[in-house]
């Protein structure tokens, strides 16, 4: 029987970030993954839609690589999960820094969250800590510093809190002198 166009995306966006035919628990993110593909990506400073639409049309890229045929209904239209914000935008900053590639840049925000360290060997009971950070993240509850964000600053003059996504990463790159 043939899986789900869903599991197939989802696997197709693990893909992209973590190794996909290893599978000791100490080195797979399924569970990780699986709660930020579930987990809605909302925005709340204007200009962070744009970041909604570029995990969103992941999903065109990903009917064009595995040749899937698009599913009828509304699986399309469904707003855009935390996973794809962040695999989308670690395609754009691979693009815009050819410093690290899409999957490095991917773990660098997920350790500046705090989560590279969630590996399904130590899943077990830290789920619920994931998900608070990730509500941190999604309503800004962060410091002005940006930390418990994505891009964390060692000084600013402005609240990252109240800046799109785009420029929090745009000061990320001065302050850690990546080009």
């Amino acid at each position: 029987m043939d899986e789900p166009v869903e599991e197939l995306y989802f696997n197709w966006l693990y893909s992209k970030v973590a190794w996909h035919d290893v599978h000791t628990p100490s080195t797979t993110y399924h569970s990780l993954l699986y709660l930020l593909h579930s987990t809605e990506f909302t925005w709340l400073v204007s200009g962070d839609d744009n970041r909604a639409k570029e995990g969103k049309e992941l999903r065109n890229d990903f009917f064009r690589e595995s040749r899937t045929i698009r599913p009828d209904g509304d699986w399309l239209f469904l707003e855009c999960s935390v996973l794809e914000m962040l695999v989308g935008f670690a395609k754009r900053a691979e693009f815009q820094t050819e410093q690290k590639n899409l999957s490095d840049w991917f773990w660098t925000m997920l350790d500046n969250l705090g989560l590279s360290d969630l590996t399904d060997g130590v899943w077990r009971g830290q789920g619920h800590r994931a998900a608070m950070i990730l509500d941190e993240f999604i309503w800004r509850t962060y410091d002005e510093l940006g930390r418990g964000g994505l891009f964390p600053l060692s000084q600013t003059n402005r609240d990252q809190r109240k800046i799109e996504i785009w420029y929090q990463f745009c000061e990320y790159l001065i302050d850690q002198n990546i080009s």
